[in-house]
C-alpha cells in the first residue's frame, strides 16, 4: 500500500549554513563544510523559515514503504553532517595482544600508519609490504594520533564519520591475510585475538 504524502522534518542550528541545489546537501559550519548527494532516493527538500529558526522537510509522495523508511534514513545522514561540521567525530582503537606486543609508527602528516610485529612475524607472505610492515593510509582528511592517556590506544578524528568509520576499518582488516573472515592464519580465531579493534565511538566537543 502506498501512502499520499509521508514527511518529517527536523532543525537545522543557527551557526550552520544549510544549503539545497538539486538534492544536492552542502553543510557549513565551524569545522568545515561537508556535501551528500540524495539523487537516488525519491524525495523532496524543502527549508522552512519558523521564526527566526530554519527547519528542513523531507517529503515522499506515493511512497512504499521501503520509501517512507528512506526518509528517516535521509534525515539520519543530514544530521551526521550537521554534527561533523559542528562537533567531529572521534573513534579509539586499541591494541589486542597476548604476547608479540604490535607496535606502530604515525607519520608526521599523521595521516597513515605503519603496524610491525603483529604475532612476531618477520615478513608479511600475502601484503604488498615486505620486512613485516603494513602500511595503512588514512582516508581523507582523517587523521590519527596516539593517545597521550591510555597505553596501545590510536586515536582517529575527522569531521566525515563515513571516512572516520572507514579508516578504523582498514586498521583493523590490516590483518586480513588471506580469508577476509579470520585476522589470524592457520590459527583458531576464538583463543588468537590480537589485532587492532574499535574501542569507543564519540565526537570531539563532547569529550572536550
Amino acid at each position: 500500500m502506498k501512502v499520499i504524502l509521508s514527511s518529517q522534518t527536523m532543525d537545522i542550528p543557527k551557526d550552520v549554513k544549510f544549503e539545497i541545489k538539486a538534492k544536492q546537501i552542502r553543510v557549513t559550519g565551524p569545522r568545515g563544510v561537508l556535501t551528500r548527494d540524495f539523487k537516488h532516493l525519491n524525495l523532496d527538500f524543502q527549508m522552512i523559515q519558523d521564526g527566526d529558526d530554519k527547519k528542513l522537510k523531507v517529503d515522499a509522495w506515493f511512497g512504499s514503504r521501503k520509501t517512507t523508511a528512506a526518509i528517516r534514513t535521509a534525515v539520519s545522514h543530514i544530521h551526521n553532517l550537521i554534527t561533523g561540521v559542528t562537533k567531529g567525530y572521534r573513534y579509539k582503537m586499541r591494541f589486542v595482544y597476548a604476547h608479540f606486543p604490535i607496535n606502530a609508527s604515525i607519520s608526521n602528516e599523521k595521516d597513515s600508519i605503519e603496524i610491525r610485529n603483529f604475532l612476531g612475524e618477520k615478513k608479511v607472505q600475502f601484503f604488498a609490504l615486505a620486512n613485516g610492515v603494513r602500511r595503512v593510509e588514512m582516508l581523507e582528511n582523517v587523521t590519527v594520533t596516539r593517545s597521550e592517556k591510555v597505553k596501545d590506544e590510536l586515536v582517529l578524528e575527522g569531521n566525515d564519520i563515513e571516512l572516520v568509520s572507514r579508516s578504523c576499518a582498514l586498521i583493523n582488516q590490516a590483518f586480513l591475510l588471506i580469508s577476509p573472515k579470520c585476522h589470524v592464519k592457520k590459527k583458531d580465531i576464538r583463543k588468537f585475538l590480537d589485532g587492532i579493534y574499535v574501542s569507543e565511538k564519540g565526537s570531539i566537543a563532547d569529550e572536550e
